[in-house]
């Protein structure tokens, strides 16, 4: 990170560097945190920064807080000022990736939620791509499991969780994939290691359903949206089984980092005829015109940094 940068810190914004925390501090220690990620889109012609949905983006990240206890004043509204203000601060002029995180600040040994001192942090950096072949990805079907929401709720992005999601990756990556699908409890696919799934097949595109552990993604929910406004599609929330993933049409990951990613491979099996699907590229072209704010219609989903 770039020290020059700043951050939101215990309440203020201060130079990036002095946004430190102790090694004792209970969420290091435990996992006791949640966090969100906000993309921020430069408008070369407008010479604009724009956040994409960042009051949906602190309504969940505030929701997350509820699960783990915390209790801020703060509201979706003035975090997104906040940001703003942060922003501002540093002058970008390029896409940018905010990160907010909500934690259990006080230092000590002791396993629990309660009676401990809540604080939320914020920073931002420079931000391209998410991965290494987005406009074509090889995944595999993880043998690891979901977390499920009776163990840690994944409609939360609990910091906790994620060596869930770092244990997929890795074993994915090192055994030659890009990315992988992840199966619940029941043996449904539920999510990528950080993305939610969306599948292809005879012309209705099929995502699976917010009660199958997955996040209740904004990205996820845009797409949605897209798509039956913009193409006219029917979408389904359903659950998916493994094998269908091999017989899709076409097969696309979602999410804030990832925004859009073509997925053509599957275990070796080719997902449709191998190449970007007509249907995931015009999603993609629809989703990158509305987040660098080219699209007065959905407008009101940018917020502008000024």
């Amino acid at each position: 990170m770039d020290q020059n940068l700043h951050a939101y810190f215990e309440g203020k914004i201060v130079p990036f560097g002095d946004a430190k925390i102790s090694i004792a501090t209970h969420a290091l220690n435990y996992g006791t945190a949640a966090f969100a990620g906000i993309r921020g889109y430069w408008n070369a012609d407008q010479k604009k920064l724009f956040l994409f949905r960042p009051l949906e983006h602190y309504k969940r990240f505030l929701q997350a807080a509820k699960i783990l206890m915390m209790n801020f004043p703060q509201t979706p509204e003035s975090l997104t000022q906040i940001t703003i203000d942060l922003l501002k601060a540093d002058g970008w002029e390029q896409d940018i990736y905010v990160r907010p995180l909500c934690y259990k600040a006080d230092p000590g040994i002791g396993v629990r939620l309660h009676d401990l001192r809540d604080e939320i942090s914020i920073f931002a950096t420079a931000f391209g791509s998410y991965g290494k072949n987005e406009d074509g990805a090889h995944v595999t079907i993880s043998s690891w499991r979901r977390v499920d929401d009776n163990v840690i709720p994944p409609r939360g992005k609990i910091s906790g969780s994620y060596a869930n999601s770092a244990l997929i990756k890795t074993d994915a990556i090192r055994a030659g994939f890009d990315e992988a699908l992840v199966l619940d409890q029941n043996g449904h696919v539920s999510e990528g290691t950080a993305m939610n799934v969306f599948m292809v097949r005879d012309g209705v595109l099929i995502t699976p359903p917010i009660y199958e552990n997955i996040l209740e993604g904004i990205t996820r929910r845009t797409v949605i949206d897209l798509a039956r406004q913009e193409l006219g599609l029917q979408v389904v929330e359903r659950s998916i089984d493994r094998t269908e993933t091999f017989l899709a049409d076409e097969l696309f990951l979602t999410g804030t980092a990832a925004q859009v990613m073509v997925v053509t491979r599957v275990d070796h099996r080719q997902v449709g005829d191998g190449k970007p699907g007509p249907i995931t590229l015009k999603l993609r072209e629809l989703f990158n015109d509305v987040v660098h704010g080219k699209m007065k219609k959905y407008s009101h989903w940018n917020v502008a940094v000024e």
